[in-house]
């Protein structure tokens, strides 16, 4: 019989790595709607750590701490299943592992797979964390008895590495619908001195986020706009060589605080987020909540959040980025139209659906 109210630890280490990225801000918009159900508790479990993330990564539910820090705990959850989630939570009904790292424990295991990127191109993860994915996803394949992805692209990859797909539950993610109001958009624009009128990119600076060619497609646009980059430093990019070649017409804000992302979508000419492989592509929907005119990649899990909200090219086609974000920078009906279908979307797009999603998810594994 399954209980009234499930105790499900989940795992929340990447709210402390140094770019916590789409994967933490997920986990915890999920875990805040988690919160306000009253059939599952939540505990979270972490590494050992000093201090509490920075913010805006803070979980808003406790966190147990294992006695190992990050790097020994993975690998000994990873080669010895060990130590047990349990001896820092005490008995849960499931474990939840919300990311790549897998767990020991005596519970039943679900784990969420955000995308299998590294598996199409090897070079865009370090030797030691392809190892780490490597391994991450054949214990998953092994050991969940259910795994929850948020697109039916990262589904289709499921299926590719042999997880069946009854073992697979497509659970998008929302996104907060609060809209920025025209103050907060004329304040934040001040505050980063935004003076023209700026295409807008959003996300963690990476090979597969496909900068290079957002900033050759700049240079073939025919309209006076600045290219604003906003987003934390990652790996295997150089932001500083991409801004040269679009002197006086490119800057990245770096890491801003949550607070200002909407009022940057919202004031936006034209969002663009054409990326090579996404899980899910947040910055996509969160581009769409504030009303923006958004240009994003076809044929990946974007165009699965996007739809007909948005215009939709070939992330590897620089002419098309280019006349992609030319044809809204030329036609404002256009721009309009697409903010306005954009926004009708992503009401469709709740973190209420996705802790409803997922808790019966929970009750699908416990039931197996």
């Amino acid at each position: 019989m399954l209980p009234a109210t499930m105790r499900v630890a989940l795992t929340l280490e990447q709210c402390w790595h140094r770019v916590p990225g789409g994967t933490a801000k997920s986990t915890l918009g999920l875990v805040r709607a988690l919160l306000a159900r009253d059939d599952v508790e939540i505990v979270g479990v972490s590494a050992r750590h000093r201090a509490d993330p920075p913010e805006p990564w803070v979980p808003p539910v406790p966190v147990r701490s294992l006695p190992l820090p990050r790097l020994a705990l993975y690998e000994a959850w990873h080669a010895l299943h060990r130590p047990l989630v349990e001896h820092a939570t005490g008995p849960v009904d499931l474990v939840h592992a919300t990311a790549v790292a897998v767990p020991g424990s005596r519970a039943p295991l679900v784990v969420t797979v955000h995308d299998l990127a590294f598996l199409d191109d090897p070079t865009h993860a370090t030797r030691h964390g392809l190892r780490f994915f490597l391994r991450g996803t054949e214990l998953t394949r092994r050991r969940a008895r259910l795994v929850i992805v948020p697109s039916e692209a990262t589904a289709r990859e499921c299926g590719v590495i042999g997880i069946e797909r009854d073992r697979i539950r497509v659970v998008p993610w929302g996104v907060d619908q609060a809209r920025a109001s025209l103050e907060q958009v004329a304040a934040v624009k001040a505050d980063h001195h935004l003076d023209r009128p700026y295409v807008l990119f959003c996300g963690t600076v990476e090979p597969r986020k496909n900068l290079p060619r957002v900033v050759e497609a700049m240079t073939r646009i025919s309209h006076d706009v600045e290219l604003i980059f906003v987003g934390p430093d990652g790996w295997n990019e150089d932001l500083t060589a991409l801004l040269s070649l679009l002197p006086g017409r490119a800057r990245s804000l770096g890491f801003v605080p949550e607070a200002q992302l909407g009022p940057l979508y919202a004031g936006a000419s034209v969002v663009v987020y054409p990326s090579l492989r996404e899980g899910f592509g947040l910055p996509a929907l969160e581009a769409m909540a504030q009303g923006a005119a958004v240009v994003t990649s076809r044929g990946t899990a974007t165009e699965e959040v996007a739809g007909d909200a948005a215009v939709l090219v070939d992330p590897t086609s620089i002419d098309e980025i280019a006349e992609g974000i030319d044809r809204v920078l030329g036609d404002p009906a256009l721009a309009g139209e697409l903010g306005a279908r954009a926004r009708a979307r992503a009401e469709t797009y709740t973190w209420e659906r996705t802790a409803s999603m997922t808790v019966a998810a929970y009750r699908d594994a416990l039931a197996r």
